[in-house]
């Protein structure tokens, strides 16, 4: 069973009434409650709990960490995000969403300003240019989303692995919506919808992305692997004489 962690601010659902209407129970809890739903374990962290929930113990139990960041990108601590770094490179998946491109996280692996164009309250069409890819299974051609904020090009990031999704903003913007990486050894997946003023994530199309997201970064093996540089003692060649391959 693939084991996620869902991290949210929970910041604007608890100070602004009009946006807990949209998540009473937080973006966390809506994202956790149709991850459930498809089998998978979950848990929930915020940035108000120690160590903003992300301990040591947290992440080496967790395949894919989701997270959802905005209004407290710079009180982030430094030290978690570093710890969150080091995590995915040894194999860790991650889904950032949103407004999680600004993250501390995301600048650290991408190493990139991750800077954009943005614009309140816009009509949105995400349309699927990678068909092929599994994070795109039995995802339309294109999902209409009614209200979103406009995220535009251009977006200061390396080249992706592979761009899955570009939106399309009713004021004419453009933007790699759905884009993925490698880092050593765990793979991330950027994906832009999600404002918190907005009902995104109860979309079923967006939820079917984050659902495929899972599996697509979830490592092949629970056991991650420490990347460091090693002194090789004896080469392959070597041993193979000593283990008689050689005749």
């Amino acid at each position: 069973m693939i084991r996620i962690t869902v991290w949210n601010e929970y910041k604007h659902e608890r100070e602004l009434e009009e946006i807990k209407k949209i998540y009473p129970k937080g973006i966390h809890e809506c994202i956790r409650e149709f991850l459930e739903e498809e089998g998978f374990q979950v848990r929930t962290a915020v940035f108000s709990m120690e160590e903003h929930g992300l301990t040591e113990e947290v992440l080496e139990h967790t395949d894919v960490l989701i997270f959802w960041s905005h209004a407290l990108q710079e009180e982030f601590s430094s030290e978690v995000a570093s710890r969150v770094q080091r995590h995915v490179q040894e194999g860790m998946g991650l889904i950032a969403l949103h407004s999680a491109h600004f993250s501390k996280i995301m600048k650290e692996l991408l190493g990139t300003s991750m800077t954009l164009k943005w614009r309140h309250g816009d009509r949105e069409r995400l349309w699927c240019i990678a068909p092929s890819h599994p994070i795109a299974q039995g995802i339309d051609e294109s999902i209409e989303i009614p209200q979103e904020e406009m995220y535009g090009e251009y977006f200061d990031i390396p080249k992706p692995d592979e761009v899955v999704f570009a939106g399309w903003f009713s004021g004419g913007e453009v933007f790699r919506s759905g884009c993925t990486f490698t880092r050593g050894l765990g793979k991330i997946f950027y994906f832009q919808p999600g404002h918190e003023e907005y009902p995104i994530y109860y979309i079923p199309q967006i939820q079917k992305i984050i659902k495929n997201a899972v599996r697509w970064c979830a490592p092949s093996h629970r056991e991650r692997k420490v990347l460091d540089c090693q002194e090789i003692r004896i080469s392959p060649e070597e041993k193979r004489r000593k283990t008689g391959g050689e005749k």
